[in-house]
């Protein structure tokens, strides 16, 4: 598992009890990490990637000169990624090579209608794939599909909600997407053909993250608020039917917090244990998200995890 603090990096075996996350990198301003079964990746401010394959790492100048926002480990030998960033672009990144520019993707019709509330530039959020189908989040803009690992882009269809804060998906169901936007959870079971409004039952509905089981696809974690300012009683909540309906989650978790628990804030290991942020601190849950502990806390608030 990779842990993103404000001033360092941090890399630790999540299977492991007690957790013991070591230094990676100190007085650094990580952005973004991205972790796949035997690679991971950080992004920092200066636009450059550490890769990590084998106990090792590899410092990589990818003179991207935008701010990058999120990556996905496409492939693992040698380390393919696939890169987010401000302004809403995408680069394919192989190892040994440079950062290449997506110009299918920036060619898209529809990046007219991308937009943020504040007037600035929108972003790709997140991104996710299952099989050769990737899914890039854009914030404001819905999600873009690519059924041919990032080589060509479509948007879904249009009955998703624009803005979505998280995509994920599950290898045990590649069929299956998953986002959580500013009006709960959707979900597809047909790669993003058709979307399913997910918010039965739901007391407040603005969503930020959102992690799926890896073995089962039915088995969800959620993070939902008020609102995207202020107090906003950032909520916990979990799903065994696929976000049909949904608990709220506070057996040894907060009933609520002040701020959002946000994108890149929960996470499933490949052995099933989830994992939430709050702040400084790190839970955990061996039984699904039913229960928590608190794994450990960082000497600085918590960016992201990528487990």
């Amino acid at each position: 598992m990779l842990i993103l603090a404000e001033n360092s990096v941090y890399l630790t075996d999540d299977t492991t009890e007690p957790l013991q996350p070591e230094v990676f990198q100190e007085n650094v301003r990580s952005r973004c990490a991205c972790k796949g079964f035997l690679a991971a990746a950080v992004a920092y401010d200066n636009g450059t990637i550490d890769i990590i394959t084998n106990g090792a790492s590899q410092c990589v100048q990818t003179g991207i000169d935008k701010t990058i926002t999120c990556m996905d480990v496409l492939r693992e030998d040698p380390v393919e990624l696939l890169i987010g960033t401000a302004s809403a672009n995408l680069f394919h990144l192989l190892q040994g090579g440079t950062a290449k520019s997506i110009d299918t993707f920036g060619s898209l019709a529809c990046r007219s209608d991308w937009y943020t509330p504040w007037g600035g530039p929108p972003a790709v959020r997140s991104i996710a794939h299952a099989d050769n189908h990737v899914y890039a989040d854009i914030h404001v803009g819905s999600v873009m599909h690519s059924s041919d690992r990032g080589n060509s882009w479509e948007p879904v269809v249009p009955d998703l909600h624009e803005d979505v804060h998280q995509v994920a998906t599950c290898n045990a169901a590649p069929e299956r997407v998953y986002v959580n936007t500013a009006d709960a959870v959707f979900v597809s079971v047909d790669r993003g053909q058709s979307w399913k409004h997910s918010a039965d039952g739901l007391p407040i509905r603005y969503g930020r993250a959102i992690a799926v089981h890896p073995d089962d696809p039915d088995c969800l974690l959620a993070s939902f608020s008020k609102g995207p300012h202020n107090d906003v009683s950032g909520q916990l909540y979990r799903s065994d039917s696929g976000g049909n309906s949904w608990t709220h989650v506070t057996d040894g978790f907060p009933v609520a917090t002040k701020h959002n628990i946000d994108t890149f804030h929960l996470g499933f290991s490949i052995d099933g244990k989830a994992w939430a942020v709050i702040e400084r601190r790190l839970y955990t849950s061996a039984n699904r998200g039913v229960s928590w502990t608190v794994a450990w806390e960082a000497p600085d608030p918590i960016l992201a995890i990528a487990c």
